[in-house]
């Protein structure tokens, strides 16, 4: 198959393209993409336990760990015992990680002013069916659960 008519080359190819972008983009406020996506998952006020952050975000145990770390060294975010569950931690945004989490978010907001400004609602529209569509074969399991016929 060619690749210009590969979904999953676009796929790919597009959103390495977007990770490449937001990555540049928060470099400039010495954070990553993963820091900045794991900023707008946490609870603003009241904090996120940890052990819903990485479902919440489709992200590995081991992956967000390092992610973490890493925010935590920075000083963006602080680990606090739940109060509703004694065994779990609750990650919460200090001053510095509320303030990246705004720069994120300005960023995710002019990215989707941005296309939005240059797509049809039909287009949009057309897109988010087709993504849902695919998230949608994948969660029931039916792209390789069934015989393709040749």
């Amino acid at each position: 198959m060619l690749k210009g008519k590969s979904i999953d080359h676009h796929l790919r190819a597009t959103w390495q393209a977007v990770a490449k972008m937001y990555n540049e983009q928060a470099e400039k406020f010495d954070s990553t993409m993963a820091m900045a996506f794991v900023t707008l998952n946490i609870d603003y006020e009241n904090g996120t336990p940890s052990t819903a952050l990485g479902p919440q975000m489709g992200m590995e145990a081991t992956s967000l760990s390092r992610i973490l770390k890493s925010m935590e060294e920075k000083g963006a975010i602080y680990r606090e015992k739940n109060p509703n569950d004694g065994r779990g931690v609750l990650i919460k945004l200090t001053d510095l990680g509320k303030e990246k989490r705004e720069d994120a978010k300005i960023a995710v907001l002019r990215f989707n002013d941005i296309v939005r400004q240059n797509l049809t609602e039909e287009e949009l529209s057309a897109f988010f069916k087709v993504t849902e569509t695919i998230n949608s074969l994948i969660s029931k399991d039916t792209i390789f659960s069934k015989k393709i016929a040749s």
